[in-house]
């Protein structure tokens, strides 16, 4: 269809209106009202609604009316939009527009470095700094035209923005892309509150870990709840005040990654808040999980780039779950839609928002359809915000907030010519407003006579005249002014050159031949172009690979199920007083341990031949530090607060690894940076679960303590945390005990006045506090990093005291000297088997030390403390029949019955027992030989590790990478954009690690274990 021209005056009109305004003019005023009348349009009114040849009206920067047959007013420009499209502005809500950088300085939790304990921010502020609730976006936003402009190339309108520091980041601003000044583009002042558990410019040594992030939240939530009150011990606390103020505003929390969504979440729940999600674009590995948080998401459409692996030796560092994720990852929003969850998407993460369309149109070419992807960047925002009444469609009232475009907004050869914000026009690429591309009969009038042409008009810049030779001319048309200059003939320098006016479908003006002569011309249009139809095939559907739990080469598509196993003529160590069972049979049955015995049977058992294999209880680790984001919090010197549990991570690769060497149970410790550490979590390794699914359920709740060199930082020359002795620990301990005493003895007090008065005020609850007073209550217990005898001597001496037990001496590698003053205090013992002189405090240790103290009578287990010992702790096990002559089912039962005592568990694993959890492992050969393998091991009644299947899982594994390097390698090679190789990190943690973020370099984090246990 021939496309109309549009006059260049009304293309290039701008009216602004000038109302009353404060601010003064220095010049004349012009005060006009500017009215538009935009015809003949599909309006795309929202992802629902459409109208053909549509008006809409737009007055004083606002929508009045929208429809397909209105009155159109007197005073109003007409703007003939015939073959167009108007759609809403796009709305951000995520931007750092406008904002400030705050300026990142090295700080923190640095065991080499003083630390900042008390907050260095001036006034009535709260004691940690990264809590920066005082903090107005509206206050601290300043228009940026330069950045404005890129936005609005991308089709948005507005944008939600703050400053991106801090745990509590306060409010931020929701203001229109338009170059007015700020107090006109503002459009809500106090739009939002923002939050992380990143502590950004924060220098203060607390929180340094995931954990410390989390118990600070959950500690101001509680602070600001008991603040309400007007505490006159409090007196004035700004940063509280301004909490309170802002918790009626949409609660917006960046986690950037699937398991922070989650353990975000999971605070909203504990004190009643949902928050919208800013997602970090993994969030589609764990759908499910992300759809349980009832929130809205914020998703970035920031893709991995493929790497340059075509060099065998770099793609061999590169893990199966890097690649797995380059390929899936444009797949995210259209999962998120798939699975019903309300999303928005942003341009944050991205280093140029110009990069936007294109990686949405990838996204859409990934499953996300056309629709949902309006919705997300018009109503959705809009709502969440609490605007859709002021932006988001186009409807009368609203502002207008709206694009011009070639056609669908999505398509790939869509033009956005203009992005009108607050009724202002924005050219975006206004010049290709007018489609001349057509066919022309060019008549030139001379004296010599009349001449015919035939013109091409290609685009708005390319033309050819067709004579008896197709001769190239260059060609420019500015919406108005046509000029045409193309040789006399073919291969000529002479050009001949025309000037004239576009008038609709009729130009005309003069000329000058190659002699200077002067003529007149004209041009009418003819047709449209001829376009050849494409003979390429449509692209077909994307193909990815299917995502799986956890989200690596030994992953499972569906988890899997509980069975009904018989272990058929096995020699059995039941760890309970039948001893070890020849040529005996297991049955398994909903989870559990159904039968021990000969000859047994059940028809719809899977049965297993363990002719000349062993079954054992599973191994139990009392001291591991796997499957968690962080461990230690050494930003104080008591942090009891502090959970290990909300920083699960369900996607370590030692779960898998550590199954294969027969392990079911860990129990994963806080590390040892300081006196009273964080609260402890026992899981079971069900490989492929989310954080709540490792959990050992119903186990009583433990604590690390710590003593010696790492908690009094013996290695530190700038230490300034207390305690700097071992003294200095033991009054450590004796301070937060009578602190716990006292605040025990507040809660008693009150719960007295409260029968009395109702309305009696509440004790500020301490997180902190709160597990002590557990600890002193019998419900919390202690496993405690230990080496020296005189440490251990004084802290029974401060248990005796207060009155609690030390449950768990952990290391304990001078245990041999005080053995009967463990025993005397009810203490076990986890220890290493011949670990020695790895440090000063270790210089004593003995191979001999788990044998004396369990002929002492204490009850002893040998823990690994490291990710890869773990895999072998039946062999760690052994060396005690070799040096201390123990049995071999006393060796067993150190990693097996003994672990489950100590951690109160041992009436549900430990040992082959009627009722207990199926736990166990069939081992190729004797438990305690070096030859011997795991050949499957049970959790719960799961195979989670099955050596056979395993073998498969590595062939599939390189299988599937050479899929995705052929695949990357091909994106090269078709010259699409790579960035340089960079190797896959794993973190691994040990009890010494002193900051949360620790990388090991491993040649592929999914297949390491490719030799695990041969």
């Amino acid at each position: 269809m021939r496309k109309k021209v549009l006059f260049a005056w009304l293309l290039l009109l701008t009216i602004t209106t000038r109302a009353q305004e404060t601010f003064p003019v220095n010049g004349v005023a012009e005060p006009k009202a500017s009215c538009y009348a935009f015809t003949n349009a599909t309006i795309v009114k929202d992802a629902a609604t459409s109208i053909s040849n549509a008006t809409m009206i737009v007055r004083d920067g606002k929508i009045t009316a929208v429809g397909a047959a209105l009155t159109i007013p007197a005073d109003a420009m007409i703007i003939d939009c015939k073959g167009k499209f108007i759609y809403p502005s796009f709305i951000d809500l995520y931007a750092e527009y406008g904002m400030p950088v705050a300026q990142r300085t090295q700080g923190g939790f640095n065991f080499n470095a003083p630390a900042q304990i008390t907050s260095n921010q001036k006034g009535a502020y709260g004691w940690n700094q990264a809590i920066r609730t005082d903090v107005q976006g509206v206050r601290i936003f300043a228009g940026d035209n330069v950045k404005a402009k890129a936005l609005r190339e991308s089709g948005f309108g507005a944008a939600l923005t703050h400053q991106r520091d801090g745990i509590a980041r306060g409010t931020g601003v929701f203001v229109s892309l338009s170059d007015s000044k700020e107090n006109k583009t503002v459009l809500k002042e106090k739009a939002s509150a923002h939050y992380s558990f990143n502590k950004g410019t924060s220098t203060q040594s607390y929180p340094g870990s995931i954990m410390g992030s989390i118990s600070l939240l959950r500690q101001t939530y509680l602070d600001a709840q008991w603040y309400k009150n007007n505490p006159a011990a409090e007196g004035v606390n700004l940063s509280l005040r301004f909490w309170n103020e802002q918790q009626t505003l949409p609660q917006i929390f960046e986690a950037n990654d699937k398991w922070a969504v989650v353990r975000a979440d999971k605070i909203g729940d504990e004190f009643g808040v949902q928050y919208i999600m800013k997602a970090g674009g993994n969030e589609y590995q764990r759908v499910a999980e992300m759809a349980g948080t009832k929130a809205t998401f914020i998703l970035p459409l920031n893709y991995p780039a493929a790497m340059d692996i075509e060099d065998p030796l770099d793609a061999r560092f590169v893990s199966l779950t890097d690649m797995k994720h380059w390929e899936m990852a444009p797949a995210n929003a259209a999962m998120f839609e798939k699975a019903g969850i309300s999303f928005v998407l942003t341009t944050s993460d991205l280093r140029d928002a110009r990069q936007f369309l294109t990686n949405l149109r990838k996204a859409i070419e990934y499953g996300l359809s056309e629709s949902k992807a309006l919705e997300a960047l018009t109503k959705t925002p809009a709502t969440v915000l609490g605007m859709y009444d002021v932006v988001g469609s186009l409807e009368a009232g609203k502002i207008a907030n709206f694009l011009i475009t070639s056609g669908p907004v999505f398509a790939e050869k869509t033009t956005i010519y203009q992005n009108w914000v607050q009724g202002e026009k924005y050219s975006v690429k206004d010049e290709l407003w007018n489609d001349v591309k057509g066919i022309y009969n060019l008549t030139i009038n001379t004296p010599g006579g009349t001449k015919t042409f035939v013109l091409d008009v290609k685009n708005s810049t390319t033309a050819s005249v067709i004579g008896k030779d197709t001769l190239t001319g260059r060609f420019t048309f500015d919406g108005k002014q046509v000029r045409l200059n193309f040789p006399e003939a073919k291969g000529s320098r002479n050009n001949i050159r025309l000037s004239g006016i576009a008038n609709d479908n009729l130009w005309s003006g003069v000329g000058d031949d190659v002699n200077g002569g002067r003529f007149t011309w004209t041009a009418v249009y003819s047709k449209e172009t001829t376009v050849k139809p494409d003979s390429t095939r449509s692209k077909p559907p994307v193909k990815i690979g299917a995502v799986t739990y956890p989200f690596n080469g030994y992953g499972y598509t569906e988890m899997p199920k509980q069975e009904t196993i018989l272990i058929k003529n096995a020699t059995v160590w039941t760890n309970e007083k039948e001893g070890v069972l020849q040529n005996t049979d297991v049955l398994i049955k909903n989870g559990k341990i159904a039968a021990v015995g000969k000859n047994l049977s059940d028809a719809g058992a899977k049965v297993i031949d363990g002719t000349g294999k062993h079954v054992t209880a599973g191994i139990i680790d009392e001291h591991s530090h796997i499957a968690a984001a962080s461990i230690n919090e050494g930003g104080q010197s008591v942090t009891s607060e502090v959970r290990i549990t909300d920083n699960l991570n369900p996607e370590d690769i030692n779960i898998y690894r550590q199954l294969s060497g027969g392990v079911t149970s860990s129990h994963i410790l806080h590390g040892s940076a300081n006196t009273i550490g964080g609260q402890t979590q026992l899981i079971k390794l069900r490989w492929g679960a989310n954080d709540e699914g490792l959990k050992f359920q119903n186990w009583p709740g433990y604590i690390k303590f710590a003593l010696g060199e790492n908690v009094k930082r013996s290695s530190s020359q700038q230490n300034n945390r207390f305690p700097d002795s071992r003294m200095g620990v033991s009054q450590v301990l004796i301070d937060a005990f009578t602190r716990a005493r006292d605040y025990e003895a507040s809660w008693k007090k009150y719960d007295e006045e409260k029968k009395k008065n109702p309305k009696a005020t509440a004790p500020r609850r301490d997180l902190e506090l709160d597990a002590l007073v557990e600890i002193l209550n019998k419900k919390r217990f202690i496993t405690c990093h230990s080496y020296v005898q005189s440490e251990i001597t004084d802290i029974l001496r401060v248990a005796d005291k207060f009155g609690f037990t030390l449950n768990t001496f952990t290391h304990i590698l001078e245990g041999y000297k005080v053995a009967d003053k463990m025993k005397a205090h009810g203490a076990n013992a986890s220890t290493f088997s011949d670990w020695w002189n790895y440090k000063m405090e270790v210089v004593d240790a003995i191979p001999y030390n788990a044998s004396i103290m369990q002929q002492v009578g204490i009850n002893v287990a040998i823990n690994s403390d490291d990710a890869e010992m773990a895999r072998h702790l039946n062999h760690e096990a052994a060396k005690s029949v070799k040096y201390g002559g123990m049995s071999e089912e006393d060796a067993l039962k150190m990693v097996t019955l003994n672990p489950a005592k100590m951690l109160r568990v041992d009436d549900r694993v430990g040992s082959i027992k009627v009722g207990k959890d199926a736990d166990i492992v069939l081992w190729s050969d004797h438990p305690l030989s070096i030859y011997a393998k795991a050949e499957k091991t049970i959790v719960d009644g799961i195979v989670y590790y099955d050596r056979e299947k395993d073998k498969q899982l590595r062939l599939d594994i390189a299988k599937e990478r050479a899929r995705l390097m052929a695949k990357m390698i091909g994106e090269k090679r078709m010259g699409m954009p790579t960035v340089p190789f960079a190797p896959s990190m794993e973190i691994m943690h040990t009890c010494s690690d002193h900051n949360h973020s620790h990388g090991l370099l491993v040649v592929d984090a999914d297949e390491l274990n490719q030799n695990s246990n041969q």
